[in-house]
């Protein structure tokens, strides 16, 4: 089984070191020199870590083989992904592994079938389930605890408290519709019903 651990960020120096955005709770596992990692997109692997280093509270890595800046940047954005012993789950119970989540069934806190898992998108500010709902449409439902409020493994369910808006469009409330005290659509500020008359 295949997970993704980190994601390649910015060139850092001339010597070919590059920043990482860690993915995983054990870097000095996933992370260490001498590591090789398959990559998304595929074509830039395998890589293997030379080198490691925390500055700044960052990760840099250095690969085999890339040793400048220009081959730094021309790793920026790609996935890092490492091969797992599918029977291992992470230490955390708060923590999945993506084949985990995949096609766990989507329900709202009081019962509502919103779909299934389809595919886990990893961006750089946070995890998003894609759920493909039974009509063949698809939603994006970021990974948060605010949002998705329980993972049950055993019963291949997992629990969403959605924002107005998130899964129906149409009960979405639209910010510049509200005024600053937060009332609600429709009740305008006073005096806005003055506008436009002379």
């Amino acid at each position: 089984m295949q997970l993704v651990v980190g994601r390649i960020g910015r060139a850092h120096g001339i010597k070919g070191e590059v920043t990482v955005e860690v993915r995983t709770d054990e870097p000095e596992l996933r992370l260490g020199p001498g590591a090789v990692l398959a990559t998304d997109p595929a074509g830039v692997g395998p890589l293997t870590i030379e080198t490691g280093r925390v500055h700044s509270g960052r990760l840099l890595l250095r690969f085999a083989g890339v040793s400048d800046r220009t081959g730094a940047e021309a790793l920026r954005n790609t996935l890092l992904v490492a091969d797992v012993d599918p029977d291992e789950v992470p230490e955390d119970p708060e923590e999945y592994y993506d084949h985990q989540l995949m096609d766990l069934d989507v329900v709202t806190v009081d019962g509502t079938e919103i779909g299934r898992i389809t595919e886990i998108a990893h961006l750089p500010s946070q995890d998003l389930f894609i759920v493909e709902r039974p009509d063949g449409s698809e939603v994006m439902v970021p990974f948060v605890g605010e949002i998705v409020t329980e993972i049950d493994l055993e019963e291949q369910r997992a629990v969403i408290d959605p924002p107005p808006g998130l899964i129906d469009g149409s009960q979405a409330v639209v910010a510049g519709t509200r005024d600053a005290e937060g009332d609600e659509p429709g009740e305008g500020r006073p005096g806005d019903d003055a506008k436009g008359d002379a």
